[in-house]
């Protein structure tokens, strides 16, 4: 292989790998519905970050501080994601939790930084939540890091909304 070929090959990979990887919501998640619908049902910002995947700014989020008990739910459809029990201080400025609901989480590879990371959705509308990484607590190890755009708080005794439909 010569010095242009192996240039070309390395120009490609990298090209790709920057492509950012999108989960399909048609094609996935129970709840089906449009672009065009989700952006005129969320607030700009949490629309950005849920289905454009987007990145709230670091400490930016009012749920990073909240300490009642009770539960976060999905800001576009309003699923059960992580018990207030589950969360803990990671200091990077996110709301962070060692472990989701049972079932309330589906995962796919994100490229977008070249190197592979665990990107997670809501598994009920497929909205974009954030990234888990292996640096949590015990027990297990995970860090569940959440934007808190696309979470609402529901306290402990309160009714959780209805799932959207």
């Amino acid at each position: 292989m010569n010095r242009r070929h192996w240039i070309t090959r390395v120009s490609g990979l990298i090209a790709v790998s920057a492509l950012p990887f999108r989960v399909s919501a048609a094609n996935t998640f129970p709840l089906n519905k449009s672009r065009a619908e989700w952006k005129r049902l969320l607030p700009t910002e949490a629309y950005v970050v849920l289905f454009e995947e987007g990145t709230e700014r670091a400490g930016s989020s009012p749920l990073n501080g909240e300490k009642r008990a009770g539960t976060f739910i999905c800001a576009a459809c309003n699923q059960p994601l992580f018990d207030s029990a589950h969360k803990y201080e990671s200091g990077t400025g996110w709301p962070s939790f060692w472990q989701p609901l049972a079932g309330a989480v589906a995962t796919s590879t994100d490229f977008k930084l070249i190197y592979p990371r665990t990107e997670y959705h809501c598994s009920h509308c497929g909205g974009h939540q954030g990234h888990v990484f292996d640096d949590g607590p015990k027990p297990t190890g995970k860090r569940y890091c959440n934007n808190g755009v696309a979470l609402k708080f529901v306290v402990r005794g309160e009714a959780l909304p209805e799932l959207r439909t």
